[in-house]
Formats: structure tokens, C-alpha cells, sequence
């Protein structure tokens, strides 16, 4: 299908107006996610595939923990054994043992981290495949209720969000607990009311940790939200730069970002505010856990229970168990804004797709063109319905001309022979078969559709022509753009048909894009063709030729033409005027005009200056 398909003219503009503005909570979402533990759950779904090589990360991190825990038991042992008794010989072959024990530390963390890395990023790879293809699934009523540039914030900022916490910091965290539980095994082997002593600490610690948690969380789900904001104005300010000038709206865009900017900054403050909090109390409470275990040790040692080494091993070990929590704290903050950013990940993830085909669903071949709407109901808004008991019989070859005033569902009619919206009431046939029962992709292959807003991609000019058949050779690319008239504009660009387009291809005229996408439309070659506004922007000597390109196209093809210029019109085999939803008139152009009804006065005001 050659198509350039952008949003439909009758959508719900208050609502989207609505969510640009920031302000009216938008009911085409579903609701944000608010359990971090189910969030994390379906994170470490992406995870599964990579078992074994998780499984050997595990074996790599217990390893170098086990190993940071002897460190300080051989320094106890060098205390009490080879110190207290100078014993130098002694000394050397445990200093020695100690240095391979922070050599084979350092390289198993260096191969943790190193499968880590490639696993993670795996895991990403796939999340974001599954979030852009989950996109690509979505009807058209998704897109009308999400700012593209808020859309792209979860691609981007969320995904990255994630991508910190798990590249970074999932062998962090699985070694700081085996960390701590490690050392809490060791005190308690070494000597049992030290270690007894040690965890009054602890309680106090983990109860700060999750009260902190609630409010952090919290500060890093807005964080994300207004993330997405901001990205949607930058996205939508600089897609629209063009018109904010012309408008002479630059201040205006301004105060917009800046209001969106301070929202994230206020958002970050209360976030980070909370999150930072962990680090300095964690510390004191290090502090005081070192205290504890000096000034009992102290006594213990004193009487005779304890000795010097064991007094220096808990204190080595305090600080160790110190030092993860002291991780944890730092990374605190991205593994919130990881869950958050994961949960507006998921919330796309669950968002029901376009329907899919029936199970009984047949392939449409050999198009003859015959299409008829059958008492077609439908609306955008359940309670706003914008057909109302449409029927209409477009013949195979014909050219049906859509005339009326802007509004009255013209474009609904496109949209709903597309099927990027399904109908409410009555049925559409094309030779006979209701859509509904037709492949979707069958469908929509053999519907050409070229829009007045003609869409060409950051691409070569033969890349955007094949876009109408991805197999097609490039002779007959070139063949297409002969056909549509497009051939000698092309050959003058600096390379020709390889010539690199500007975003949206803003290095052509008008005229230039609308005989693209006509290159692109007889490429396809469609069973039925469909013009909406294919010229109304483009002055009278490009639209007679645009106009000689679509003869070409529409030639023994079954046409629908949308025109505010009537005049674009008048060969057309049948004429429907519709008129807020329903057709009021319907015959050839001769006569409409004739019977001197509405579209005779639309067709006088515009070429007579009589009003309607």
C-alpha cells in the first residue's frame, strides 16, 4: 500500500488539545503502574533468556564476595599470629596470600561485570525491539490520544533509565547482598556477641532505606512523566519551527518549554531530595556501627574473650557491610527511576494492538474495484458519531469526486476504507467481500493513498519510491517517477535518484513531495486508489501537472477524490456531497450543478463570489 498516512481530520481535538496543553488527564491511556514489584518481575522476564550466562555472573559474583570476606579474616589471622609473635616469614607468606586473593578479586569482578554487559544490553536490545514493534501494532486511535514526541521519551529517556539500572548496577546489587550476608555469616562463626552487638544497626538502617523508598519512588514516576513532556514540546516546538517563526511565536515557544522545564526541575529536586538522603545518614550510621564494635571489642578484649585480630576483622568487616549499603544508597536513584521508567514502558507493552484479522480472514486478489458503504455508522467518540447511515456505490473504474465542507467526513470515509478505524454499524464491501473479512495487509496493499501532507523519509529518493513495493528493481523506480512526471527534477538533484532527503524532506517544494508520493503510488500499484487533497497546496502550473501525473495513476482504477477545489473534479464519474455526516447530494458534476442544490453553491462561491 502507498500511503503517507498522517492523523484524520475528525479526531477527538479536544482531547488531544487537551494533553498538549499538559493539563486534562487524557482518557485514551490506561493507568500508570504503580507496583514496583510486578515492574520488576516483567523486567526480569527479559532476563530468562540468559540463564546460564546469569547463572555464571552468580557463580563469578559469589566467588570475588567470598574472597572480599577473606581479605579481612587474613588480616586478623596476620594480626594475632605473625605480628603479636613477629613471626616475619610468617607475615610475607600471608601478605603474599592476601595480594592473589585481591588479584583473583578484581579479575573475577572484572568478568562479572564483562558477561554483565553483553547480557544486558541483549535484554535492552529486546525490550526495545518489542516496545518500537508494539508501537508499529498500534491503531491509529492510539496515536491520536500520544504526542509523538511523549512516545519517543518512553523509546528513549525510559529505556535509557532502565539501561542504567541494569548494565550497571544488577551485579552491584547481587553482590552487595551477598555481601552483607556473607559478613553477618562470618561474624557469627567468629564470635557470637560481636556479632550479636553489630546488628543492632541494622534494623534501624533497612527501615530508614524503605521509608525513603515510598516518597523516592514517587518523586522518580513524576520525574519520568514530565521527562516525557518536555520531550513531546521540543519534539513538536522543532518539528513546527517553520510556522513558530513565521507566527512570530519564538517567546511564546519559549515560556512553553520554560514552564515544562521547571516541572521536570521540581520534579527532580523532590525526587533527589529523598534519594539523597540515604547517603550522609547511611554513613553515619556506618560510623556508628564502627563505634559499636570498637567499644565492646574493646572490653571483650580486655577480659580475655577476644582477641586483638578478631576486634581488627569485625571492624574490617563492619566497614564492609557498610560499604554495600553505602552502594545501594548511590545507585538508589536510577534503580527508582528504572522502575518508573519500566512501568511507562509497560503500559505501552499493554496496550491492546490493532485488531487482528479474523481467523477466516481471505486474501484479496485480482481487485475489480467495486466498493460499496452500506448503512455505515461511526464515530471517533462513541457519543459523537460523524457517519451517519452512509451509502455509497463507487462502480470498478470510476472516479467518485468527495465534496463538502471541511468537517462534514470526507477523510472518515478514507479512513474507514483503510481500516485504520473500523466501523460501528453497517458494513464496506470491496467486490463483494465485507473488509472485515479481507487480510488487513491485503487490504491496505491494494489501497493507494496519497495526502495533501505528503510524508517522505530521511532517506535516497529511490529508497522513498520503493517504499510503494520494498522489491521492486530500480529501473522500475524509475519508471514510476517517468510516469508520475517526476523524472527531470530528480535527475537534477546532486545525485540523482541517490540523493539524500532532508528531514521530511524539507530540500523539495511542495510539488516536488506530491509527485514523490505519486511515483510511490504507481510503483505499488493499487487495485484502488485514493486522493485526498492530492493537490490543494501546491500553485496552478505544478497542479496541472501533479494533475497529468494522476490521470496516469487513476487510469482504469477505481478512484476517490477528495478536492476543496472543485474544479479538480469536474471529470469525475460520480459526485457525493456530504454534508455533517450524511450525503446530501450525489451525481455528475454537470448535474449538481444543474439542479442548483449545495454543491452548486459551494462551486458558485467559489468561482462566482456568491454566497452560499
Amino acid at each position: 500500500m502507498s500511503t503517507q498516512a498522517g492523523n484524520p481530520k475528525q479526531t477527538p481535538n479536544a482531547m488531544q488539545f487537551a494533553q498538549r496543553s499538559g493539563g486534562a488527564h487524557n482518557p485514551g491511556r490506561i493507568e500508570k503502574a504503580k507496583d514496583s514489584r510486578q515492574a520488576l518481575l516483567r523486567l526480569g522476564a527479559f532476563l530468562q533468556p540468559f540463564i546460564p550466562q546469569m547463572l555464571l555472573v552468580f557463580l563469578f559474583v559469589v566467588i570475588y564476595t567470598l574472597l572480599d570476606l577473606a581479605g579481612p579474616y587474613l588480616m586478623g589471622r596476620a594480626i594475632d599470629r605473625y605480628i603479636t609473635n613477629k613471626d616475619i616469614a610468617g607475615l610475607v607468606k600471608i601478605s603474599t596470600l592476601m595480594l592473589a586473593v585481591f588479584i583473583l578479586n578484581s579479575g573475577f569482578q572484572i568478568a562479572s561485570n564483562w558477561v554483565m554487559a553483553r547480557v544486558s544490553q541483549q535484554a535492552l536490545k529486546n525490550l526495545r525491539q518489542k516496545l518500537f514493534t508494539t508501537l508499529q501494532r498500534l491503531s491509529l486511535t492510539f496515536f491520536d490520544h500520544n504526542q509523538a514526541g511523549e512516545l519517543m521519551s518512553r523509546l528513549t529517556n525510559d529505556i535509557e533509565a532502565v539501561n542504567q539500572a541494569v548494565s550497571q548496577n544488577v551485579t552491584s546489587i547481587l553482590a552487595s547482598v551477598l555481601g552483607m550476608l556473607g559478613i553477618v555469616i562470618a561474624m557469627f562463626l567468629l564470635n557470637f556477641w560481636l556479632a550479636l552487638a553489630s546488628l543492632i544497626v541494622l534494623p534501624i538502617m533497612f527501615w530508614f532505606t524503605n521509608f525513603v523508598a515510598r516518597y523516592t519512588r514517587r518523586g522518580f514516576r513524576e520525574l519520568q512523566k514530565q521527562l516525557g513532556l518536555i520531550t513531546a514540546t521540543m519534539e513538536e516546538t522543532l518539528s513546527g519551527q517553520r510556522v513558530v517563526m513565521a507566527f512570530q511565536r519564538n517567546e511564546s515557544a519559549i515560556d512553553n518549554f520554560r514552564e515544562k522545564n521547571q516541572a521536570v526541575y521540581k520534579a527532580g529536586v523532590y525526587a533527589n531530595n529523598y534519594a539523597m538522603l540515604l547517603m550522609p545518614l547511611t554513613n553515619q550510621l556506618g560510623n556508628l556501627f564502627v563505634i559499636v564494635l570498637a567499644g565492646l571489642g574493646g572490653y571483650l578484649a580486655l577480659k580475655g574473650i577476644t582477641t586483638v585480630g578478631t576486634i581488627a576483622t569485625f571492624i574490617s568487616y563492619g566497614r564492609q557491610f557498610i560499604s554495600p549499603l553505602r552502594q545501594l544508597a548511590n545507585i538508589y536513584n536510577s534503580i527508582q527511576a528504572a522502575l518508573a521508567g519500566s512501568e511507562r514502558v509497560f503500559e505501552i507493552l499493554d496496550t491492546q494492538p490493532e485488531p487482528k484479522d479474523n481467523s477466516d480472514a481471505h486474501p484479496l486478489e485480482h481487485v475489480r474495484g467495486q466498493v460499496i458503504f452500506e448503512n455505515v455508522k461511526f464515530g471517533y467518540a462513541a457519543d459523537d458519531p460523524i457517519l451517519k447511515n452512509m451509502n455509497l456505490v463507487a462502480e470498478p473504474g470510476e472516479t467518485i469526486a468527495l465534496v463538502g465542507p471541511t468537517g462534514a467526513g470526507k477523510t472518515t470515509i478514507i479512513n474507514l476504507l483503510t481500516r485504520f478505524y473500523d466501523i460501528q454499524a453497517g458494513s464496506i464491501r470491496i467486490d463483494g467481500m465485507d473488509i472485515r473479512d479481507i487480510k488487513r495487509d491485503d487490504l491496505r496493499r491494494e489501497l493507494g493513498l496519497v495526502l495533501q501532507d505528503t510524508y517522505l523519509f530521511s532517506a535516497t529518493v529511490m529508497e522513498n519510491i520503493r517504499l510503494g513495493r520494498l522489491g521492486a528493481s530500480d529501473a522500475a523506480c524509475i519508471q514510476a517517477a517517468k510516469m508520475a512526471d517526476a523524472d527531470y527534477f530528480i535527475r537534477q538533484l546532486p545525485q540523482g535518484y541517490h540523493s539524500d532527503l532532508a528531514e521530511r524532506a524539507s530540500n523539495l517544494s511542495q510539488g516536488q513531495r506530491q509527485l514523490l508520493a505519486i511515483s510511490r503510488a504507481i510503483l505499488a500499484d493499487p487495485g484502488i486508489l485514493i486522493l485526498d487533497e492530492a493537490t490543494s497546496s501546491v500553485d496552478t502550473r505544478t497542479e496541472a501537472r501533479i494533475q497529468k501525473s494522476l490521470l496516469r495513476l487513476m487510469a482504469g482504477r477505481t478512484s476517490f477524490v477528495i478536492a476543496h477545489r472543485l474544479s479538480t473534479i469536474r471529470e469525475a464519474s460520480k459526485v457525493i456531497v456530504i454534508d455533517h455526516g450524511e450525503i446530501v447530494e450525489q451525481g455528475s458534476h454537470a448535474e449538481l450543478l444543474a439542479s442548483k442544490g449545495f454543491y452548486y453553491n459551494l462551486y458558485m462561491s467559489q468561482f462566482k463570489g456568491h454566497a452560499i
